[in-house]
């Protein structure tokens, strides 16, 4: 039978013992937190999160997996219950985004300078965090590179949710991590814009309008709700203020516009990977050209050194 497993003591907070029911009625129900969150067409690190007292649903959240878990009310009269401003784990600025970003239906994007994040492939992402505050820690380099990648599984379903991105055309152009990175990220680029429900848009350098001036994504959730999400130097900021996500998406339309169309984006990101792959072999060949120069050095070093006579063993 299952049990029901609530942590005691200060930590047991309304939160949590909600988070505690939630789990329960799930595993009585026979759902892993994958399988849940498939059905509930979420990331699965929202059912762990919700079920740990770490974050909010919302209410219609939770009417869905009352439904899917057949918990009559429970559920509903439990979360009407629960102080959240008071008992919940409030997570950093970086995770609430990642939080909202796992529930929403659609998402559209603009990013300058470095790729877009849902749109990076493993060889890219790792060169990101390499080049960053993780330099020479390759452990903490792996783990957020796979946490990275793991956000990207809901979105690169053919049935996942429609994400446009415009791609300012320096993040196809800044070279990170090298020719060879830059090929890969080019081929997943190409690749994944054949999935219906990605578009990608890039705006080039000939486009000299200045509509946004850093980083932006705007969500669409489940209820209707839209949020604005921008970066500065120190944090990241979610905007829910309807007028002010208003506006962002005003300048994000104005901006998609002087766009290159669809057709043109991606075969402008493949003359792109041409040149990353004739830079590829090029460095090829400089560095085979480089060993074959240090092998011959070596052996002009062995052939010039001082001649030592052989030593004759007895009985030889």
């Amino acid at each position: 039978m299952t049990q029901r497993k609530v942590k005691r003591g200060t930590t047991a907070s309304s939160a949590i013992m909600f988070g505690a029911e939630v789990r329960y009625a799930r595993e009585s129900a026979g759902y892993t937190q994958e399988e849940l969150s498939k059905l509930l067409h979420c990331d699965r690190t929202v059912i762990s999160r919700t079920e740990g007292g770490k974050r909010k649903p919302s209410v219609e959240e939770v009417e869905e997996i009352e439904r899917l878990l057949n918990t009559g009310d429970l559920l509903t009269r439990l979360y009407g219950r629960v102080d959240w401003n008071a008992s919940i784990e409030h997570p950093d600025w970086f995770q609430e985004y990642v939080d909202v970003e796992a529930i929403s239906v659609g998402m559209r994007a603009y990013q300058d300078n470095v790729m877009y994040g849902l749109l990076q492939c493993w060889q890219y992402a790792r060169a990101v965090f390499a080049a960053g505050d993780a330099a020479g820690n390759p452990k903490e380099i792996e783990d957020r590179t796979r946490a990275r990648l793991s956000r990207q599984s809901r979105f690169l379903d053919p049935n996942g949710p429609l994400l446009v991105v415009i791609l300012e055309e320096s993040t196809i152009r800044t070279v990170i991590g090298g020719p060879s990175v830059m090929r890969s990220q080019m081929e997943h680029l190409l690749r994944v814009a054949q999935l219906p429900n990605i578009v990608i848009h890039v705006a080039p350098y000939s486009n000299r309008q200045v509509l946004i001036k850093t980083s932006m994504v705007l969500l669409e959730l489940p209820d209707g709700q839209r949020l604005a999400y921008s970066e500065n130097l120190d944090r990241g900021h979610l905007n829910v203020d309807s007028a002010s996500v208003a506006e962002h998406q005003r300048r994000y339309d104005q901006l998609r516009g002087g766009c290159l169309s669809e057709c043109d984006s991606l075969r402008l990101i493949a003359e792109a990977l041409e040149g990353f792959r004739d830079d590829e072999q090029r460095a090829r060949r400089s560095r085979l050209a480089e060993e074959q120069l240090q092998r011959q050095r070596r052996r002009q070093l062995h052939r010039g050194g001082p001649r030592i006579p052989s030593q004759r063993h007895p009985g030889a």
